[in-house]
């Protein structure tokens, strides 16, 4: 575990540099697009963190490739060349496509066939596939079921972390936790299964990615210098997907079942995991595109209906709405790794004590709202003093949601967050 968080902590160096190299590269020569009428900030952002992750990616590789020749846990991931230069080849492929779409906006399609190529390369190439699924032995038909289930699987991911991209912090922070606990998971896992090694190409993937975006955190934090565009989000979603299927894809889950558990619910943890630590974004992106094909639109069309939106249009603050995002994604995650541990109640207890407190943390302002409606009721009506205390608290509501805007209530709903509605 030291190693891999010395794996960690390297990404996290790296990125946090190269972030301020690329935030005053940026500054300097002005590759950042222009303000829309839609964006929330009045001062022009750089959309280019996702470069500076991907350096601190490439270097974390890099280390651990020069440290496989002298701890022999790492050889083993090493061995074999393929698998990490398709990852790599695929994260540069798809960072290229996400710049040129922060930059000139790239149409969906385009970003779409990009986003297969770099999917294909991890699946075909890397050999990085769903083999097997841990629910009762199950096994894909064929070699090419499998790789086409790969591509597709990879894809979803990249596209929901892409989608809840919208408030400061908000990807980063959730890869942060999702990745830690993955990281956390593999690792034990490894360590039931080959006592000897530690290692696997998960979770050394999982380590650098939480290296990663705790680098470039300190920059994204609210109010953000700098944004991770589309080069980093898709990347996260990239690299997590790639990390799970490593897992779900390939373990036998005849081995889940000899760990010396007293039930069989370990082995279900494997595909239960990945979907744990993507709660969050793979529901947005359900929900969304779900709404986009009712209205007859593409899945792939922008709006202002996603989860985040929707917490600033209750009365959240944009802080408020953020750490709610992170509270949700470690209670999912987090009770569903205690499912691998003896006694499972214990697992149970925290995901109904947790699941309660998150509903009550995102439903308080409707609370505060029908508080405030009832007190308006009382007060005696058509009176100035009213209507001036309504006026005010309306202006500082709207000034702490979004402190970069014109407090001045706008007719219609709030205008979008720092990022294009996905």
């Amino acid at each position: 575990m030291i190693l891999l968080l010395a794996l960690a902590l390297i990404s996290a160096v790296i990125t946090f540099g190269m972030s301020l190299v690329v935030y005053r590269v940026s500054l300097k020569y002005r590759l950042y697009p222009k303000i829309r009428d839609r964006d929330v900030h009045t001062r022009p952002t750089p959309r280019l963190g996702g470069i500076a992750m991907f350096l601190g990616i490439i270097v974390a590789f890099g280390v651990s490739w020069l440290l496989s020749s002298q701890f022999g846990v790492l050889s083993l991931i090493f061995s074999d060349s393929g698998p990490i230069l398709a990852i790599l080849g695929a994260s540069l492929l798809i960072v290229v496509i996400g710049v040129a779409d922060d930059i000139w906006d790239l149409d969906w399609m385009t970003k779409l066939a990009g986003q297969f190529v770099a999917a294909g390369l991890i699946g075909w190439l890397g050999g990085v596939q769903i083999l097997s699924l841990p629910i009762g032995g199950l096994t894909v038909g064929s070699p090419i079921m499998s790789i086409v289930i790969t591509l597709f699987a990879i894809v979803l991911v990249m596209n929901a972390i892409n989608f809840i991209d919208g408030l400061d912090g908000l990807v980063a922070g959730v890869a942060l936790i999702a990745n830690g606990t993955f990281l956390i998971y593999t690792y034990l896992l490894q360590r039931e299964i080959s006592p000897q090694n530690y290692f696997s190409l998960a979770g050394v993937i999982a380590a650098i990615l939480v290296g990663a975006c705790a680098g470039f955190l300190p920059l994204n934090w609210h109010p953000a210098k700098m944004f991770m565009g589309d080069a980093g989000a898709l990347l996260i979603g990239l690299l997590m997907a790639t990390s799970a299927i490593s897992v779900t894809g390939t373990i036998n889950p005849e081995t889940l079942q000899t760990l010396g558990k007293s039930s069989l619910v370990p082995a279900f943890i494997p595909i239960i995991l990945p979907f744990a630590v993507l709660i969050v974004p793979l529901l947005d992106f359900g929900l969304a595109v779900v709404r986009r094909l009712r209205a007859g639109k593409s899945p792939f069309s922008a709006d202002r209906k996603h989860l985040h939106h929707r917490l600033l249009d209750m009365g959240h603050t944009h802080l408020h709405a953020v750490l709610i995002f992170y509270a949700w994604t470690a209670v999912v995650s987090i009770g569903s790794l205690l499912f691998f541990f003896d006694p499972y109640w214990m697992a149970i207890v925290f995901l109904a004590i947790g699941l309660v407190v998150c509903a009550v943390f995102t439903l308080a302002p409707l609370s505060r709202r029908k508080l405030t409606e009832a007190a308006a009721e009382l007060a005696p009506a058509g009176t100035e003093e009213a209507a001036e205390t309504a006026r005010y608290d309306q202006l500082d509501a709207a000034s702490e949601r979004h402190p970069y805007s014109d407090p001045t209530p706008a007719v219609g709903p709030p205008a979008p967050t720092h990022e294009e509605s996905r």
